[in-house]
């Protein structure tokens, strides 16, 4: 699994509405709180899961060296398959590292779980829907974590 954690002080994440092409907040948090792009890799499992969940749960990168289980901060979760874009070769990114829905998806499901079980409050966007994410980037901060 991949991750880009930022520290932010405020965020939000709205999901398209097929229907009506309007976009609906699914997710929000004010004040100091982490924002996590996630992704997933054909050959994760319940073990990257697990190391995700503790990594997002206790770094200590929130004010005062805290962890967002120190401080009982909000976390909001993005899954963003792009995270495993290679561009390495020509202009047109491959996606071929990132795992198909199928896969993904339960995984994504399975750390949110993981971060409200440690009574984490947590917002999500919605799997594989158009989304607009806004945040403020704290410090800034941001961190890649790759479990």
């Amino acid at each position: 699994m991949r991750a880009v954690i930022q520290v932010s002080d405020g965020a939000s994440v709205s999901v398209k509405n097929p229907a009506t092409g309007e976009y609906d907040e699914t997710g929000a948090f004010e004040g100091h709180g982490l924002v996590v792009l996630l992704a997933a890799t054909h050959d994760d499992g319940p073990e990257q899961v697990e190391t995700m969940v503790r990594k997002i749960a206790e770094l200590r990168v929130l004010p005062g060296e805290l962890s967002a289980s120190d401080a009982n901060a909000p976390v909001l979760v993005i899954s963003q398959f792009t995270l495993y874009g290679n561009t390495k070769k020509g202009r047109r990114p491959s996606w071929i590292a990132a795992a198909p829905g199928e896969i993904a998806e339960p995984l994504v499901d399975a750390v949110i779980a993981g971060l409200r079980a440690r009574d984490l409050s947590v917002g999500t966007g919605k799997f594989g829907a158009m989304m607009r994410v806004s945040l403020t980037n704290d410090g800034p901060c941001t961190l890649l974590v790759e479990c």
